[in-house]
């Protein structure tokens, strides 16, 4: 039953005799520098497994529920184990969905897919892609939000993996206790800045799981090759050291050197089993996030979330902005923006829009293109303290708000012909801004002064609150249209329904990470790309603001929302394996004369039964 799956070895290492089974859904990989493209629909024509009976059912990943045909049943050992009449998908869909439906809040829908993922991956799949836009909304934000922060009560089975500070010098060995081979896809936070929610600490593993689960739904990435982490390094949050069912470890966290050395070793052991797999930073403070980021970046396949898929949708939503005010998405160089917000993801917005201004060549320099952004911290302005400070030098605690404490990131946007820490609605009126964007954290920083001033100064205003969950959104849907006469451009980072305003219906954009890194995870292990680049999150931004319809944009809407999020990851994926192409980055062989997008869909993975084969410890079938 077993066939020799041809890789090229063209610019191998030591070449390996690798065996493969067409039947197997994940293949161990080989470290060849040059191999196919997976395609999904070939492997996944037949499943293997060499478990028998009761560890059938209770296996996630194998489980069909009622499902299991006669024949799987027998050859399974699980004849009598189920139902006896077999049920197909569509049947089981309507029974899950109706009971999650009976489901009376949020958490308790979070609680019932979490169960269901459990059990039956597959179906959760199904049922996710389904209905995504529903229900993205409870596997992950808003709703991840709340399920992190009661975590510790509501944890039912473990999922992923945690390395805590216990495991320091075990790391290497306990890596091996991950049950699957092949790993595409890892997500690992240190919950230390969770959402808008602050230190969690190890409450935090639901953001990689939900991180995760938009990775499978949305960008096709296999179930068997994900892998969530936390790193659990302790927390500051009190609350939880003093919370007798929390599960992490219950001391401060490490800091400095003490820190960085423990993720150290977590990396080496994670390249050391999984070398070709894709890290994905997620939640973590500054100014850890960046010193991580600059420090693995060009070593290992990896990016920051917070910082770099952050700033591709915010940039998206911008340049989309301008198409939708009918400019060309090259007047990047005209908008006035302030940012509200200067930690990691503020900084990280920013940081992508002036590599956009550069890239498109209407600026002179770097330099002039930070003199098209202005960024707010919780003090005012960064400007320049020397002109004195606003309010009449109002006075702040020693070193909070000392502008010699910025990071060289956040020193290159001080204003030094204004005068630091102005209130966000004294920057609007004196510069008259374009477009305004929240990543502070902090709710209805974006006040009716603020925002009323803004519309004054121009046509159609560009609002985009996006910090998360809803909670923390820096101001409504409903209060920026009403502040505005209804002539917002809005996103929020969450879901607001859609605004009526003096009887029309004003659109609300979602303008979620959701929306690029499913793409671009899918993009990178298509093309097996060994870096991550600052052009590739670029040409994900370009590749989701040029979705849109002329149509959609005189609506209001900005891009495809959270239901064509296959379409938008199969668009963003094939951009992004152009990009690893080109730069030289990119180790799989394109079939010849195959097109690159229908190559990048056959290797998205669908959420289909199909037939279960148990085999021995010698490979060989039982029918």
């Amino acid at each position: 039953m077993s066939s020799m799956l041809k890789m090229s070895m063209s610019r191998a290492l030591k070449p390996t005799a690798l065996r493969h089974s067409l039947l197997q859904r994940g293949p161990r990989r080989a470290l060849f520098s040059s191999i196919n493209f997976t395609d999904i629909h070939t492997e996944g024509m037949v499943q293997t497994t060499s478990k028998h009976g009761m560890d059938v059912i209770h296996d996630p990943l194998l489980s069909k529920g009622t499902a299991f045909s006669m024949d799987e049943r027998e050859r399974l050992g699980i004849r009598g184990l189920v139902p006896p009449r077999t049920q197909e998908m569509a049947k089981q869909l309507l029974r899950v969905k109706h009971n999650l439906d009976q489901c009376k809040t949020p958490l308790e829908k979070f609680v019932f897919m979490t169960a269901l993922q459990d059990r039956n991956e597959t179906l959760f799949y199904r049922l996710l892609i389904d209905h995504l836009a529903e229900l993205s909304q409870i596997v992950y934000t808003p709703t991840v939000g709340e399920a992190c922060q009661r975590f510790h009560s509501i944890y039912r089975r473990s999922r992923g993996m945690y390395f805590s500070t216990l495991d320091r010098g075990q790391m290497a060995a306990m890596v091996h206790n991950w049950p699957q081979e092949h790993v595409d896809v890892i997500v690992v936070t240190d919950g230390s800045r969770v959402l808008g929610l602050g230190d969690l600490g190890a409450n935090g593993m639901q953001i990689p799981i939900g991180k995760l689960s938009l990775y499978v739904a949305g960008g096709g990435i296999r179930p068997t090759s994900i892998l969530p982490v936390v790193l659990d390094v302790g927390t500051n949050n009190e609350q939880l050291l003093n919370d007798p069912l929390y599960l992490g470890m219950g001391h401060r966290r490490l800091e400095g050197e003490e820190y960085y050395s423990f993720v150290d070793e977590w990396i080496n052991a994670i390249e050391n089993r999984f070398p070709n797999a894709l890290v994905q930073f997620e939640d973590i403070k500054a100014p850890y996030a960046y010193t991580l980021l600059n420090k693995y970046k060009d070593k290992i396949c990896c990016f920051n979330d917070d910082i770099q898929s952050t700033s591709a949708v915010a940039l998206a939503g911008v340049l989309a902005a301008l198409k939708a005010r009918g400019q060309p998405i090259t007047n990047l160089n005209e908008e006035r923006i302030i940012c509200v917000g200067s930690g990691s993801a503020g900084v990280g917005v920013c940081e992508g829009i002036i590599d956009c201004m550069v890239e498109q060549g209407k600026v002179k320099s770097r330099e002039e293109a930070y003199s098209k952004i202005w960024m707010l911290d919780q003090y005012g302005l960064l400007g320049n303290s020397h002109l004195g400070a606003a309010g009449g030098g109002k006075p702040i605690p020693i070193g909070t708000g000392d502008r010699s404490n910025l990071d060289e990131r956040q020193a290159c946007y001080m204003k030094k012909d204004m005068k630091d820490r102005m209130s966000l609605e004294d920057v609007v009126k004196a510069i008259k801004p374009t477009v305004i964007l929240g990543l502070s954290g902090a709710p209805g920083v974006f006040t009716e002064g603020a925002i009323r001033a803004m519309a004054a100064g121009v046509e159609r205003p560009v609002v985009f609150p996006l910090s998360n969950p809803t909670h923390q959104s820096e101001c409504t849907a409903q209060q920026a249209f009403e502040w505005t006469d209804g002539r917002a451009i809005f996103a929020s980072g969450s879901p607001f329904k859609d605004v009526e305003y003096k009887g029309k219906i004003r659109k609300v954009n979602q303008l979620n990470n959701s929306s690029s890194f499913p793409g671009l995870g899918l993009g990178i292990t298509a093309s097996r790309a060994t870096r991550v680049t600052s052009k590739m999150f670029m040409e994900t931004a370009i590749t989701i603001a040029n979705m849109a319809t002329e149509d959609q944009l005189k609506q209001g809407i900005l891009f495809p929302g959270m239901s064509e999020l296959r379409n938008v990851s199969k668009e963003v994926a094939t951009r992004v394996c152009e990009v690893a192409f080109d730069q030289g980055l990119a180790r799989v062989q394109l079939p010849q004369g195959a097109s690159l997008k229908d190559v990048v869909g056959r290797s998205m993975w669908e959420p289909d039964y199909v037939p279960i084969v148990r085999i021995d410890g010698h490979g060989h079938g039982h029918y």
